[in-house]
């Protein structure tokens, strides 16, 4: 007897290194560490010199505390997309960045030490605490797989961008846009500064109502505006307001020019009311009235009504005189509006523009929330604490009508989510609209807004909506305030006299100064720098130096200048005068985009970006905003450990971020089997090519058999499909293909098809070499195609081929300094063909599946089919002749003329191929191999079979 052969060993079985389990917890930190050691971005970036540019400009997240998941989905997001560019041959850098000074950071630093620090003490611990915070924030940047300038990032806080910003400034302020101004601007007590319209968001919120009746200090003139001779009662006009705390500070009414107003008698007295909502009015007040008399309201312009507390205390003695305005309507309350000009805008600008002087208003709220000391009735006390107290006086003195509590819509501090208030302040802000400004010598040729709106109109959007939200916002906004109260930020380098309050004649030399100083320095230099040391001891004593700084929008607003410009116009490659794309949350189109939107087209007329692109927020699985009372709080670094921040990025790639992004357990638990699905392909891939040198054993295109040309021309259609996609940044379906393609078109249908031919032809053939020359072609097509997305494992893969000796000496780095690769155009008679036959094959499995199921047959390869088939459907299956067998995975199959698709299964009557596991009918044809086919035999010791389509 003979020694039995084992003919496992004659199989050409796949054999690869990269490993079936990712373990990327453990394995992506080495990854990190080794792009940083080598210098793989320096190398990304010599790998692209004098290559087309691309330019996504960082916006800067906030210097304060650890990322959570939305600065993940947003740093990943910024990778993928900048990846992309990277392998379409571009020069895209990413310089990371951060911002470094305002309010949450003098926040933590008043926690931490208190709240009565010296400037020079809060700026210099608030510039080691951001240095602190941006070291921890970029460990965990890098660990999520994003690529970048993390050794050189900008910071709004170096120097040179501190300089840079005041440069900026100082050019807003050449343009005629910079004004100082009395004017409401939002205010939080938490702060304790002024806040910009990007910074409020509205809440719900408890307020009481109340309605306030002001007695008439005039009744014959308001007998006589109404047509009547005289009044028989005390008169009172009634207000309408949801905020009691302005009450002791009212100066005037409004009633609107055109609206009919009514004089209604009733039990306590006349009462002056909007006509339409009187029968309103009595319902609510719980009275019986009857109209006298209307009139329109501009009848009653400038008659005098008393304050509601006139009788109670000598501090309100004063009356409130009826001012004309439109914004006074008759939609809701009486019609009237009471009017605190400190506390409202439309307020302000009414008394102002009837004659009252700014040194008149009345103001008494400090920046802490609490009315002045010396304030009547209510000094000392905090205004929100105080509403029951003012409620309860205005009773008392018989000057309430009723009260009622409400929730409304208020708005509330971005950073402390607490209600803000207006209140007049004199602070510096950029004009939106026409007027002069301070040392205007480049005046700009249209309004800020007009060059706002027409910048708009030149950018792409994706999504496209967010042009209307960042257009309608702009349109309707106030006047920007720039200024605000506190230490940690780059100066406002004013200096105003002590009298007159104008400005120095100097100031912008006094800018360029500034600039200079804090270039060598910091802010801090300046902070320190006496105005004697600036103006001179003769000119000194008659200024003040401004200690107001600017608004941390304006910092991150700058960017495009103070960075792309300035600190890093070398490394950040600018395409152009504008970046290519600015990419955040769409909260930003009030942020972000919207400030460096307004400070581009001040300096320069036009917006900073080509194309601004937005994502939603990150949320739970169903829905909810993430908080850690309800325990749905997802931390990526938390993931990264658990599971590798390789889910993570293919969570983000997957994800639609035009809405908001959902994450939980169950989430991604299908993250990780879709990244299973593709691993192993791409396992199978490499392992089939192990032994394949493109440079020796590649198969010309006319050789290759027809299902390889076929893969090819579907791989390069699939490759059109997803760098379209990328073109306009959309991921999710380029995951959703390379999932579909994975399963259906490698796993399900040509690489099931190819093993036989893999396994079992001569190592050197054709039949196998061809199909070795496709799959090398799809592995490497597909590396680059999931690259932006699952870096982790592509550069693994990668780094398979390059020890393998079978990656070009210049791409050894990375797989991001080769490009996509280039595939021949599809073949679409192929596709077609192929396409067909895809659809007949599966009828097939469906009926084979029956067998199966009934226990009549095993594997596929056991069964033996009859094709009963329409004309162009058998002339189609017929060209493939003796390799029909191949593609559809049986050991026989017969065709039949007919007039439709029928399918017949039956069992092989032949024997099992030992070697191949085909059923055949010449087994031990060959008397060398008694188990084998003659297939087989051919194969291993004679020619070889021949294979020309499968």
């Amino acid at each position: 007897m003979t020694d039995k052969v084992d003919y496992r060993s004659t199989l050409n079985l796949p054999d690869t290194p990269f490993p079936m389990r990712g373990d990327l917890p453990k394995r992506e930190p080495g990854w990190v560490k080794a792009w940083e050691e080598q210098g793989v971005y320096k190398k990304l970036r010599d790998a692209r010199v004098n290559a087309p540019k691309f330019v996504l400009h960082d916006g800067p997240p906030y210097a304060n505390g650890k990322i959570h998941i939305g600065h993940a989905a947003n740093k990943i997001l910024k990778d993928m997309i900048v990846k992309t560019r990277q392998l379409k041959g571009m020069d895209a850098a990413y310089i990371p960045g951060w911002d470094c000074h305002g309010l949450p950071i003098e926040n933590a630093i008043e926690k931490l030490h208190g709240r009565n620090l010296q400037r020079d003490d809060m700026q210099a611990k608030s510039r080691a605490f951001a240095t602190e915070q941006i070291d921890q924030q970029r460990a965990d940047f890098k660990r999520l797989g994003v690529l970048g300038a993390w050794d050189t990032p900008y910071r709004t806080m170096d120097f040179v961008n501190e300089a840079a910003e005041i440069r900026a400034f100082k050019r807003v302020v050449e343009r005629g846009f910079v004004y100082r101004g009395l004017k409401p601007v939002y205010w939080c007590f938490d702060c304790g500064s002024s806040l910009a319209e990007f910074e409020i968001e509205y809440a719900d919120k408890k307020s009481t109502t109340l309605d306030v009746a002001f007695e008439c200090a005039e009744p014959a003139k308001l007998a006589a505006a109404f047509g009547l001779e005289s009044l028989d009662q005390a008169a009172f006009a009634v207000i309408w307001t949801t905020t009691a705390w302005t009450i002791p500070a009212n100066m005037a009414l409004n009633l609107n020019p055109e609206l009919e107003y009514a004089l209604v008698k009733t039990e306590r007295g006349l009462l002056v009311l909007a006509h339409s909502l009187v029968e309103k009015c009595m319902e609510r007040y719980q009275l019986t009235g009857q109209v006298l008399a209307t009139t329109l309201g501009k009848n009653l312009g400038l008659i005098n009504f008393k304050h509601p507390l006139y009788d109670v205390d000598p501090g309100y003695q004063r009356f409130a005189p009826i001012y004309l305005a439109d914004y006074a309507t008759a939609d809701d309350g009486t019609g009237l509006v009471h009017s605190s000009p400190a506390y409202g805008v439309d307020d302000f600008n009414s008394c102002i523009a009837h004659g009252m002087k700014y040194d008149d208003i009345l103001n008494p709220v400090q920046g802490n929330g609490t009315y002045a000391a010396d304030f009547p009735l209510f000094g000392g006390m905090h205004i929100w604490k105080a509403v029951p107290v003012v409620i309860e006086a205005l009773r008392n003195a018989g000057r309430l009508m009723t009260s009622h509590d409400i929730t409304h819509s208020y708005p509330h501090c971005w950073r402390h989510k607490t209600p803000v208030i207006y209140r007049a302040a004199a602070q510096w802000f950029v004009r939106m609209d026409e007027g002069v400004g301070v040392f205007t010598t480049d005046k700009a040729p249209k309004t800020l807004r007009q060059l706002a709106l027409d910048a708009i109109e030149q950018t792409n959007f994706y999504p496209e909506n967010g042009r209307t939200r960042l257009r309608d916002m702009i349109a309707n906004r106030p006047d920007w305030c720039i200024s605000r109260q506190r230490s940690w930020g780059v100066p406002v380098p004013f200096f105003l006299h002590k009298d007159s309050g104008e400005l120095h004649p100097r100031t912008l030399e006094i800018m360029d100064i500034a600039a200079h100083m804090v270039e060598q320095g910091g802010i801090e230099a300046w902070s320190k720098a006496s105005a004697e040391s600036i103006l001179g001891a003769e000119d000194a004593v008659h200024y003040t130096k401004s200690t107001d700084i600017l608004e941390v929008w304006f910092d991150s607003g700058t960017t495009h200048t103070t960075v792309l410009k300035t600190s890093h116009a070398g490394s950040a490659h600018t395409n152009g005068p504008e970046a290519d794309l600015y990419l955040e949350g769409h909260d930003q189109h009030r942020g972000w985009f919207h400030s460096s939107l307004l400070t581009a087209c001040a300096m320069y007329d036009r917006a900073p970006y080509r194309s601004l692109l937005t994502h939603g927020f990150t949320v739970d699985g169903q829905g909810r905003k993430m908080s850690k009372s309800m325990g749905n709080v997802v931390a990526p670094q938390e993931i990264s450990d658990k599971m590798g921040a390789e889910i993570l990025r293919l969570w983000c790639a997957s994800t639609d971020y035009s809405g908001d992004l959902g994450i939980d357990e169950k989430i991604l638990a299908r993250v990780v089997d879709t990244y299973r699905r593709v691993r192993n392909t791409l396992k199978f891939l490499l392992a089939n090519v192990s032994d394949f040198d493109p440079a020796v054993d590649s198969v010309a295109p006319e050789q290759m058999l027809e299902i390889d040309r076929y893969a090819l021309s579907r791989a390069a259609q699939l490759q059109a499909d997803i760098l379209a996609h990328y073109e306009v940044y959309e991921f999710h379906p380029v995951v959703s293909k390379l999932q579909i393609y994975c399963s259906e078109d490698l796993g399900a249908f040509y690489l099931d098809i190819l093993k036989d031919r893999l396994y079992t032809t001569g190592p050197n053939s054709l039949a196998r070499r061809s199909a070795q020359t496709a799959l090398w072609q799809i592995t490497q097509a597909m590396l680059r195609w999931m690259a932006p997305f699952l870096s982790f494992t592509a550069e693994e893969a990668w780094a398979v081929l390059s020890a393998a000796g079978r990656v070009d000496e210049a791409h050894k780095a990375s797989i991001f300094t080769a490009t996509y690769l280039d595939l021949a155009a599809p073949n679409g008679e192929l596709l077609a063909k192929w396409s067909r036959i895809r659809e007949i094959r599966e009828a097939v499995n469906k009926e084979i599946e029956v067998l199966r199921a009934a226990g009549q047959v095993g594997a596929s390869l056991q069964a033996e089919v009859t094709l009963t088939l329409g004309a162009p459907d058998y002339a189609l299956l017929h060209t493939l002749g003796a390799d029909l067998k191949f593609a559809f995975i049986t050991s026989a199959i017969k065709l039949v003329a007919g007039d439709a698709l029928s399918i017949s299964v039956n069992p092989s009557s032949g024997t099992k191929c030992e070697r191949c596991w085909h059923y055949c009918d010449d087994i031990g044809s060959v008397a060398a191999h008694p188990t084998l086919c003659g297939r087989c035999a051919s194969n291993l010791d004679g020619p070889g079979e021949a294979r020309s389509f499968a």
